[in-house]
């Protein structure tokens, strides 16, 4: 009986998930250079259907330079550019500079991650000549949790799970978004990692609520030639 309540739940669930909202694309390639013991490079692209999931209707490159402080305390500078389109035309575009701190602790196998970012964007919109910016807020609690060994390491299959908020202090709602995710990985070898999950993101607005539903994929490299080697995944960002 339970089992078959349990099934009716769940396809009263993705019924309604077909009938009024649908699955969109998240896929992402990330690249870590650890060339200095206390600095690092990153950099990431992005590749989202969001109205249609197999036709990409938005893009971001970005990238920054961090420092390990301690190796549980990385702060971070960033620079992006992100591109939004309607109708297969360019819709937006969006200039973007962060500041974030990451401050991260572990209990037993399990790695809590603390991220905290300022973002300041200037946005284009070609179709109005309008330009805008916007001032924003992040706070991100991430969970990793290693499955067949202690720590991420090659070979290792691993949980992961996050949660986070977003504050917009130049326009209402103050909250403006919120993401939920969760998935698994895989650390192929000393460079390379996968890993996919579902994502869940809700948007706030004045004129109404949205959710969208992300598959998320990502490749991500690391490129390392110590002997400790650290393996960061730095999910849908």
């Amino acid at each position: 009986m339970k089992k078959c309540l349990l099934f009716l739940a769940f396809a009263l669930f993705f019924g309604k998930l077909s009938a009024q909202e649908h699955i969109s694309s998240f896929n992402s390639v990330s690249v870590t250079y650890n060339f200095h013991p206390k600095f690092y490079l990153f950099a990431e692209g992005q590749l989202r259907g969001i109205e249609d999931f197999s036709y990409p209707d938005y893009y971001e490159i970005k990238g920054g330079l961090g420092y390990k402080l301690t190796p549980n305390h990385k702060p971070f500078i960033g620079i992006g550019r992100y591109a939004t389109y309607a109708d297969r035309k360019l819709d937006k575009e969006e200039f973007r500079v962060w500041l974030q701190d990451v401050v991260d602790f572990k209990a037993g196998r399990v790695k809590f991650e603390n991220r905290v970012r300022a973002e300041k964007s200037w946005f284009y919109e070609p179709q109005t000549d309008e330009v805008s910016d916007r001032i924003r807020l992040r706070y991100r609690l991430n969970l990793t949790v290693p499955l067949n060994s202690a720590k991420v390491e090659k070979g290792t299959i691993f949980a992961n799970a996050y949660e986070e908020v977003f504050f917009v202090t130049t326009q209402e709602p103050l909250f403006a978004r919120n993401r939920v995710y969760g998935g698994f990985g895989y650390q192929i070898d000393d460079h390379f990692g996968i890993a996919s999950g579902y994502l869940w993101q809700r948007e706030f607005a004045l004129s109404g609520n949205k959710n969208v539903h992300f598959l998320y994929l990502a490749l991500n490299i690391t490129i390392d030639g110590s002997d400790e080697k650290e393996y960061g995944f730095p999910g849908a960002d």
